[in-house]
């Protein structure tokens, strides 16, 4: 990943269409949990957009313009340092949402929100945001749950990050990753990675010729194919499957 936080000052200008909302599309995990009445008076405040690779959701520090309801695609959390270096603290797909201060009344971003693989999303004007979840109360708790679910995800890849080797963490990245955009390859470069695992680009490399060795992805240039899950999973560190059963309990305890 060659882009500076300068090469960010630019706010993000998604492809916007204003064709009707096909429920068809609809993949958002958090809008498809809502009842009837509430997905419909969402749906009607939101405008689907197309987000390429490298675009730019969220600035540190910056007002938040827009909230997004992930639809496809990934998007990557991050902390930026103050000379520019950055890693990643989070990453949601289709199960997620981007702009959680504004659910609470904050304006401003405490993080970097990147798309990371190209997708779509739902995108609402921030002023937007409180008075629907007023009229939504649904909906507010499904964010309020989500980011809880964020929250935990940056606390564990914090500690993954700190203690778990380079090859453990790759392992855990791609499982997380397919997890949210389906399918087998994951389009991503090894400078992108290394961005992502916080780590030198030698480092992935390594870690990545070591799994491709064992059998378990195929790199090639400009993305990575899991051929053997299995093998990555038990070869991921216990980060993937604590985040994964966490999360789930909750979501069991949220329909109790």
């Amino acid at each position: 990943m060659a882009k500076t936080q300068s090469d960010f000052s630019e706010k993000f200008k998604a492809k916007s269409s204003s064709r009707s909302i096909d429920p068809r599309s609809l993949r958002n995990e958090i809008l498809l949990s809502l009842p009837p009445e509430e997905c419909a008076a969402v749906l009607s405040e939101l405008e689907f957009v197309e987000m390429r690779a490298y675009d730019l959701l969220n600035e540190m520090g910056e007002a938040i313009e827009f909230c997004y309801f992930m639809n496809s695609g990934m998007t990557s959390i991050l902390t930026i340092m103050g000379d520019g270096k950055g890693v990643e603290v989070g990453l949601t797909g289709k199960e997620g949402f981007i702009g959680l201060p504004v659910i609470v009344g904050f304006r401003t971003s405490a993080t970097r929100a990147v798309v990371q693989i190209t997708g779509t999303a739902f995108r609402v004007p921030t002023e937007k945001i409180l008075p629907t979840l007023a009229k939504c109360p649904q909906l507010a708790k499904r964010l309020n749950r989500y980011s809880q679910e964020l929250a935990m995800q940056a606390t564990q890849v914090a500690a993954c990050n700190r203690l778990h080797d380079v090859e453990e963490r790759l392992a855990r990245w791609l499982l997380m990753s397919q997890d949210r955009v389906g399918g087998e390859t994951v389009p991503l470069t090894q400078e992108f990675l290394s961005h992502m695992l916080g780590t030198r680009r030698a480092s992935v490399t390594v870690a990545a010729g070591l799994l491709q060795k064992a059998g378990m992805i195929k790199y090639a240039r400009g993305s990575v194919t899991i051929v053997d899950r299995r093998k990555l999973e038990d070869t991921a560190c216990e980060c993937y499957a604590i985040i994964n059963r966490q999360s789930q309990n909750w979501r069991n305890e949220g329909q109790a």
